[in-house]
């Protein structure tokens, strides 16, 4: 990761370390960079955060400064951006957004003209243009200063394309879509009405500050609520940005990202379309999940945390369906990111064709219960790689065989190892979890 651009863009509170300065020069380098050959098309969405619109303009100015035509998709998805770059062949998109972050945080996520997030190069060169480390970039002038397109057009065009990936009506169905105040507000309901479902909308109010906010893919429980209430067949939560997806089942239970994919996976697998038999998951995947799989002889592949690292993987060896528990599911076949509403069409997709409840399939998965705490720590690698922890974690390892697993890994922010169990209670998650703690603490590695 670099000094602003992390795993998912350079993310920050607004006007504190993420500026209006910031998003200025991003968009004069980003102008400059695509233009050196040719005028530069490049489109832009945002989410419903307030700061959304400041740094909306800011890139805008910086862009048209730099002779780039800026294209305003205007409240739409992470993953609409993406589909509208790889289509229209722009030179590259951006979405100003901080996910399923509180409101005052924003981001700024930039996409290659493949639809993929940025190269890690061009990043690095941005942030070196930031910090004064490269030459001035020229101002264009006259009529190679560049313009503003309003371009709502193509946002519709991804929600048409959304709608003609499905392949049956959802006229019987009655389902709950919890939009988090954010991008989806503009989005998710019309295409669900438009495949004949009777939907019921929560959080698809926003003001500019109430984005996330006890609502959406990361506060279940409004969503587990509203389909208990007004007994539905299903419901689907999404992030501020709607590249994330949990959903709740008949029963008001919570279908996470593991949940998902091996509903779906299971699917594809019946249908002779899950490539390589193989699902892509994060170390962070439920033990369950990969027990299920293990029935079902469906392989898997294991990745750091982070979507990047699951869609690097199914790029390199040819993966049809990766993702997270958070919710981000990749269907490689239709989309080059997470997509949240995508992956709600693709749970519809196994519904209605198996003719089985959410439930039914979801069931089948014994998730195992999990405990994590973190661990503040002087030197996060000394301590992961001290001999005394490292016997420890074996230990562990070995105790839970094969009912169980431990994975001990460093943060990528903080000086915090995180130190997760999964076995089949919760009072043996916490012994072998307090049992490494102990002996961090002993070794003198914790910051009291």
């Amino acid at each position: 990761m670099g000094k602003y651009f992390g795993t998912d863009g350079f993310r920050g509170e607004a006007n504190v370390n993420l500026t209006v300065e910031h998003a200025y020069k991003v968009g004069r380098f980003l102008g400059w960079y695509f233009g050196r050959e040719h005028k530069a098309n490049i489109v832009i969405g945002k989410d419903t955060r307030r700061s959304s619109y400041m740094f909306e303009y800011s890139l805008v100015a910086g862009l048209t400064a730099s002779g780039a035509d800026a294209y305003l998709l205007h409240v739409t998805t992470t993953p609409s951006v993406s589909y509208v770059v790889r289509t229209e062949e722009f030179d590259c998109g951006i979405m100003i957004s901080a996910s399923h972050n509180p409101f005052y945080d924003n981001g700024i996520k930039l996409i290659n003209r493949s639809g993929h997030k940025m190269d890690a190069g061009v990043e690095d060169l941005i942030e070196q243009y930031i910090d004064g480390e490269l030459e001035e970039i020229p101002f264009a002038t006259k009529e190679k200063i560049g313009r503003t397109i309003d371009y709502v057009a193509g946002r519709n065009r991804y929600i048409g394309y959304l709608i003609s990936l499905a392949t049956r009506s959802f006229k019987k169905y009655r389902i709950g879509l919890d939009c988090a105040n954010g991008s989806s507000s503009a989005i998710a309901k019309s295409v669900f009405d438009a495949l004949g479902a009777k939907t019921y909308v929560i959080h698809n109010e926003p003001d500019g500050i109430n984005i996330n906010t006890d609502c959406g893919s990361t506060h279940i429980e409004a969503l587990q609520e509203l389909v208990r209430a007004k007994k539905l067949d299903v419901g689907f939560a999404y992030d501020g940005d709607a590249d994330r997806c949990i959903a709740v089942d008949e029963n008001g239970s919570v279908v996470d990202g593991d949940l998902i994919m091996y509903v779906c996976g299971k699917y594809l697998k019946e249908n002779g379309r899950l490539k390589n038999n193989t699902i892509v998951t994060t170390v962070m995947s439920n033990f369950g999940l990969y027990k299920a799989l293990d029935r079902e002889g469906i392989e898997y592949e294991k990745t750091k945390v982070g979507d990047k690292y699951v869609y690097e993987n199914m790029m390199k060896n040819g993966h049809c369906l990766g993702g997270e528990q958070s919710g981000h599911i990749i269907f490689s076949k239709h989309a080059t990111t997470g997509d949240g509403i995508l992956t709600s069409l693709m749970i519809m997709e196994a519904m209605t064709e198996k003719k089985m409840s959410l439930g039914a399939m979801a069931g089948e998965v014994t998730i195992y219960p999990q405990l994590l705490k973190n661990v503040r720590v002087f030197d996060k690698q000394e301590a992961r790689e001290n001999e005394a922890v490292v016997a420890v974690i074996a230990s562990v390892e070995k105790a839970l065989g094969d009912e169980g697993r431990i994975l001990v890994r460093e943060s990528g922010t903080e000086p915090v190892l995180r130190v997760m169990v999964e076995a089949a209670d919760l009072a043996a998650c916490e012994k072998y979890v307090n049992q490494v703690i102990d002996v961090l603490t002993r070794q003198g590695l914790v910051v009291e």
